[in-house]
Parts: C-alpha cells; structure tokens; sequence
C-alpha cells in the first residue's frame, strides 16, 4: 500500500514521488496497523519503532518522524566500542582566510569501503554543535559488508564517479552521477557499488533538516519540483548472519555486532525517509536581459537558521543552461561576501576557470575572500561576441554556508592541495584607459 504515486526508476527499482511527504510503504501487503501506530498486536508478528530524526515538540511543519514496523527492534544489540577511522572528522587546522583549490582524491588501490574512503576535507563546527556542517569526499572501489548510521547529522551524497546502491531501512535507492541524495540523521544504511569504484562528495548538516527554498518572487513553479524527489518503497532482508554496525557519534566511530541484518522493515510510514533527485530536472532561472543574477537562483535545497535568509547551507548547483545576457560580463563577477563557499565539480568545465579546476576536485572561499573567474576567463568573457550561448556539458555545485569552515590538518597535507591556486589571477592585467566608452 502506497499512499503516493509510485514511479519506477531506469534502475529498475519503484519509488514515491514527493519531498517532505508523508508517505506509506508495505513489502507484504497487510503489514501496517489501521488507524493506530502502536497496536498491542501489530500485523504479521513485527515490532512498532518510531525513528524521530527532530525533537518531539517541534511545530507539526518541522517534524520528522518516520513509525518503522520490522522483524527486530533496534534496542537488540550489544554494546558500541570505538573503531579508528583518522580521516574522518580528524583535527581541524585554525581557521584560515586564503583562497584554496584540491585535485580530486584518487582511488585507493587497497580494498576500501564507503565508510573507510570517507574523508573529511573541512568543517565549520564541532559535530557536538547542534549547526554548521562537515564537509568530508569519498572513494571507494568495494562494496560494505556492514551498515552505517550518523547519529552527528544529515547526509547530502553528491556522487561524481560511479554509481551507488544505498540500501536503507525504509528500501534501496540507486544514485548515479548527477544525482543526489539525502539520508535523514540517525537512519541505517549501507552503500553497494554498481560499478568499480567510486568517488563523490558528502554534506553532513548538523543544523536545520535540509528543505526546498522558498520561491518569493519566481512564484509557485521554478528550480527543483517536489514531484522530482524520489523516496525508497518497502523492501527487507530477512536474514539472521553477523552484520557489522558502525554509527557516528559525537565525532568518532563506534561499531557493534548484530546477529542479524539491521534492513528489516517490512513496512513503514512518515517523513523521515532517503530520498534522491536528478540534478538535471532542475529548473534553471536566469536572466532574459542583463546582468549575472546572484547565485542564490540556482539553490536546490536549503537548512535554514534563526536569522530569515542566513542559511546553515545551501546546496547550490550551475548546470547546463542558456546565457543570453546583453552587454553583460556574463560569467559570476568579481565578489567577497559574507558567506563561505565549498565548490566541487561533477564533470565538464565551470564557466568562472578555464583550468586546473577538475571534475572530483574542490575549492574553499571563505568569509570576506576575494574571488570571481580566473584570468583567462575573464579576458575570454570581455572579448566574447554576445550572442546567446548554451553553457553544456558541466555540472558544478557549492555547499554555501554562513560559518567559516576550517579545513583539516588532512586536506592541508594532501598532494592534491594546490599551493599554487592564487596564480590563476596573476593574469589580470589594468585596463584602465581613464576614458569612458
């Protein structure tokens, strides 16, 4: 029983369409109570377990909780010892005004996991802190053989090489690059591997649970459509094997063993489900007349703060689309904000660097940092013939935030940090005539 549209995916598998939603699933037909969330029987011999990923008493408009009806309860396990995992939220380095630019992470040559090729590239709070987010990539060339849950935030993947299965408690999902995918704080997971290896970005947002903006002005349609999210249908694993369970707590890594797999649910109800969406479904407001609008039209998804407008992040991306601006610099102008920009790149070129900005890489601008297209992109852009122009062929993203993220003493060591990244502006030269055209 679906109380959602169900919409089969090209991976083969069904989903409900909808974000936020309230939604219901059943693998076996007959396995959600009627008209109650705890019976004293509940239907088919299944334990009742409501999984809250918001505090009880928040207004009924945040809340997010999803009533899970499964072959064991979670409380059946034994205790959580710590296990190392250094690079994941490893030490911070104070924090640190420059301009700084990555080359991607290659992928290991030895067998590694999802969870083992997480690594965190900066943060800009503790994961004690009820906000800020942690900024970590992936790499990975083997599937799990435990499962996983994050008990500091919620995860925001951004796969850039290879495509993921994620198996959740509420049912699978297949995430590809260019999509995206949300799993709520606190929910069990695991990641199998479609293809060889693998290689993405990840957002853990310790504040506000992500959202769709809202539109103001652009009105009621425009950028992502709720209908575009898909949600998992029902599925279980009934099976009674030792299953490593690994959780994030507090900054570090803690694992149990079950006697069983933890993908038991055979039916669920609520809002606080996996989703994914295809980045290509965005719909791309722009200018028709002049100038380059502020990037903050291309916002997919949003975890709000106290302050109206002040975003814990924004998770912004610059897809192809048309430029048609009339004499206008067309790529992002020069600029220093208040906010704190994390930049990667899923493929092809960004309209603002000519080079040494590759796909799997990523960028940190900080608060008051100033920054804009490189030198050769902006002499291409003044000397363009400005007809109208499809940028195609690319697909960058920023997690945009309004703390300072601190980069980790690993990014700070890594080869792949590029010391050399302010160069790229070494190239503008003064073309000042002292006459007006």
């Amino acid at each position: 029983m679906n109380a959602i549209d169900q919409r089969a995916g090209a991976d083969g598998l069904a989903y409900l369409s909808g974000f936020g939603n309230e939604f219901a699933s059943e693998a076996i037909a007959g396995a959600l109570p009627r008209g109650q969330n705890s019976p004293q029987h509940v239907p088919l011999g299944l334990y009742a377990e409501q999984f809250s990923a918001t505090a009880f008493t928040v207004p009924r408009r945040e809340a997010r909780r999803t009533w899970l009806y499964r072959i064991m309860p979670s409380a059946r396990h034994q205790r959580f010892q710590p296990i190392e995992q250094p690079l994941l939220a490893g030490p911070l380095a104070p924090p640190n005004p420059n301009r700084m630019r990555w080359d991607p992470i290659p992928i290991p040559e030895n067998p590694t996991d999802f969870l083992e090729g997480l690594i965190t590239i900066g943060a800009n709070s503790e994961a004690t802190a009820p906000a800020g987010v942690s900024i970590h990539v992936y790499v990975a060339n083997r599937s799990m053989q435990r499962a996983f849950f994050d008990a500091d935030g919620e995860l925001l993947l951004v796969p850039q090489t290879g495509r993921l299965r994620l198996v959740t408690e509420c049912g699978r999902l297949d995430v590809a690059p260019g999509e995206i995918a949300i799993v709520p704080r606190g929910m069990k997971f695991r990641v199998d591997l479609h293809d060889a290896q693998a290689r993405g970005y990840v957002c853990e947002n310790h504040g506000a649970a992500l959202r769709l903006p809202d539109l103001g002005p652009i009105g009621s349609n425009g950028l992502a459509n709720p209908r575009d999210f898909l949600a998992p249908q029902a599925w279980f694993e009934e099976r009674a094997a030792p299953t490593e369970l690994v959780q994030k707590f507090q900054g570090t890594l803690w694992s149990t063993m079950l006697d069983r797999s933890p993908f038991d649910v055979v039916a669920w109800h609520g809002n606080a489900v996996p989703c994914k969406y295809d980045l290509a479904l965005f719909n791309t407001i722009g200018t028709v007349s002049f100038d380059h609008p502020d990037p903050s039209i291309f916002t997919v998804l949003t975890s709000p703060t106290a302050v109206a407008g002040v975003a814990n992040v924004d998770f912004v991306i610059f897809p192809p689309r048309w430029m048609v601006a009339e004499h206008t610099f067309r790529p992002p102008w020069f600029h220093r904000n208040v906010m704190n920009e994390c930049m990667g790149l899923v493929r092809g070129e960004y309209d603002a660097k000519a080079g040494g900005f590759l796909p799997g890489g990523m960028s940190l601008h900080s608060c008051m940092s100033a920054h804009g297209p490189d030198a050769a992109s902006t002499e291409r852009a003044i000397a363009a013939d400005l007809a109208p122009q499809k940028i195609d062929n690319t697909l960058a993203f920023m997690f945009e935030t309004s703390l300072v993220i601190r980069p980790s003493a690993y990014a700070l060591a890594a080869p792949q940090w590029q010391k050399d990244y302010d160069q790229c502006w070494d190239g503008l030269k003064p073309t000042f005539s002292g006459q007006s055209r």
